[in-house]
């Protein structure tokens, strides 16, 4: 019988792959995609502009909240300073003298944040966006400061009601005590500045928050 012949089968080929086809964007789409981007941002800022009216309320409101938070230490200052003044006037006694010590020490404390909850709240404050432009994150910080250097302004004071009219420390006390009144003026009048810029751009005169010279 004979076998029919066989044919050996071709060898196998792996086909080849190039991958999906890649479709580049033109220059000029990709440009205008980017210019109409820019242009819708551009828009929703100005859809949200603040008016001057909103400006104006929204600058009262933090003028309020300032108030609020330092109108204690504040406060406290004028008292201490009333007490130093009292003590030094002729007639004052020995229990005055503990009574002012007492009470200017009090205030001292009262304007540390670590023992004044407005104050501290006032350390995490958030400016309204609407006010960004007016400078008033720098001013809330001049306003904790402010408080800072007013409990060692009282502390000053303490150490001049402690010393003996005439001594030595008595005036040694007292320059010290002048120089840091004089940053405390300083600090107040930078504060100033600002809120009344602030009160100019937006045609307001609302009364700042008082803070003793």
């Amino acid at each position: 019988m004979t076998m029919p012949t066989t044919t050996d089968p071709a060898p196998w080929v792996p086909i080849r792959h190039s991958g999906w086809p890649v479709h580049r964007i033109p220059i000029w789409l990709a440009l205008l995609v980017a210019a109409l981007v820019a242009g819708g941002i551009v828009l929703v800022s100005l859809s949200h502009t603040p008016s001057r009216a909103q400006q104006a309320a929204d600058l009262n409101s933090y003028l309020r909240d300032m108030n609020a938070a330092v109108e204690s230490c504040a406060g406290g200052v004028t008292e201490s300073q009333q007490a130093l003044s009292a003590l030094q006037s002729p007639g004052s006694s020995g229990a005055d003298q503990i009574t002012a010590i007492n009470l200017t020490t009090y205030n001292a404390s009262n304007c540390s944040p670590a023992n004044n909850e407005l104050l501290a709240d006032l350390t995490q404050y958030q400016v309204t966006e609407s006010l960004a432009k007016f400078n008033l994150v720098a001013c809330t910080d001049d306003y904790v400061t402010w408080a800072f250097d007013a409990s060692q302004a009282q502390t000053d004071m303490v150490a001049v009601m402690r010393s003996p009219a005439g001594s030595p420390a008595r005036t040694a006390a007292a320059a010290t005590l002048r120089r840091d009144l004089a940053k405390l003026d300083a600090e107040r009048a930078t504060i100033d500045g600002i809120l009344r810029s602030a009160e100019h751009s937006v045609s307001d005169t609302a009364t700042l928050p008082a803070l003793p010279a």
